[in-house]
């Protein structure tokens, strides 16, 4: 049985990287919802970069 892993990124960590990425207009009008599985896919990648960056510092 696989488990859901929801809620990893927090809200505003998700509305930044929306806003970065340039699709927080969708998120403002159709939700978390309505952004495609690209900007989604995007959105993890960029949340990755931002983590092994903050990681190489330490």
């Amino acid at each position: 049985m696989a488990l859901a892993r929801r809620g990893i990124m927090s809200e505003a960590l998700k509305v930044e990287l929306a806003k970065e990425l340039g699709f927080y207009d969708v998120v403002q009008r159709d939700g978390w919802g309505g952004i495609t599985t690209r900007d989604a896919g995007n959105m993890v990648k960029r949340a990755i970069q931002l983590a092994e960056e903050r990681m190489a510092k330490r």
